[in-house]
């Protein structure tokens, strides 16, 4: 029998976001929205440990306050994943689940989802989730789309509609969700890989790791609020603050 995996889950949680500057500070229905994100993702019922890696000590001071565990990092990072690659290049641990602080809305069962096909299978290094989207988002650069193969490794991820009805079939479009699970010694590889040629076109840091020939497992989550949950603009915000009444979380 093989040793149990031990699963650190990390919430990356730069304050200087370039669209909405400390939006993770950012009071929903009287709480910091990164404190939705923490009290969510502990609510996973695989993660082990969760830690905030955080860029500012405001952020810190916000996670440390409501009884979270933050770690400081460089405030330098380009990518969440290289500043996730910090956070957890000593701690001992096997799986790493990255959760965006910027979805308030997390269903704990996705950060689940993610991680389950890596305990089915040794051989996957890297997974995330997809869900399915209705025509409205199709032609939203926002919305990012994933295209998968026959076992369910993608085969792109695009700002644009893929894949592309050209005459005018019946087609499902699948939205790809930004939570993803690794390895530690992948994700240590990956944050140390240079930015490739698709990555900067299309400002998505995991063709990085397809244009380096590496496959990323993509699983459907059964979710019902897995499209939609990001924050990045005030009109988002102001959105999910009705949402979170509608659905009276807490």
């Amino acid at each position: 029998m093989s040793k149990k995996q031990h699963i650190t889950g990390v919430i990356p949680a730069r304050y200087g976001s370039s669209r909405f500057r400390g939006k993770v500070l950012a009071e929903i229905a009287g709480k910091p929205m990164i404190q939705w994100v923490y009290e969510r993702a502990k609510q996973s019922k695989m993660l082990d440990q969760l830690f905030v890696a955080v860029d500012d000590i405001s952020v810190l001071k916000c996670v440390e306050g409501f009884g979270g565990q933050a770690v400081m990092t460089k405030d330098n990072h380009e990518s969440g994943t290289d500043r996730i690659a910090e956070t957890v290049e000593h701690i001992p641990t096997d799986i790493i689940v990255n959760i965006q602080g910027d979805q308030p809305l997390l269903d704990p069962e996705m950060i689940d989802e993610a991680v389950h096909p890596m305990l089915e299978d040794m051989s996957v290094q890297m997974s995330t989730l997809k869900t399915k989207i209705e025509e409205e988002d199709y032609y939203d650069p926002a919305v990012v789309k994933v295209v998968t193969d026959a076992h369910d490794f993608a085969l792109y991820f695009s700002r644009s509609l893929i894949p592309y009805p050209r005459d005018n079939v019946a087609v499902e479009v699948f939205e790809h969700v930004g939570l993803y699970a690794y390895r530690k010694d992948f994700l240590l590889l990956i944050s140390e890989m240079p930015q490739s040629y698709l990555e900067k076109i299309e400002m998505l840091e995991q063709l990085r790791v397809m244009e380096s020939g590496y496959k990323i497992k993509v699983i459907e989550t059964k979710s019902k609020h897995a499209a939609g949950v990001s924050v990045d603009t005030p009109d988002d915000l102001a959105r999910v603050e009705r949402l979170v009444g509608e659905m009276k979380l807490s």
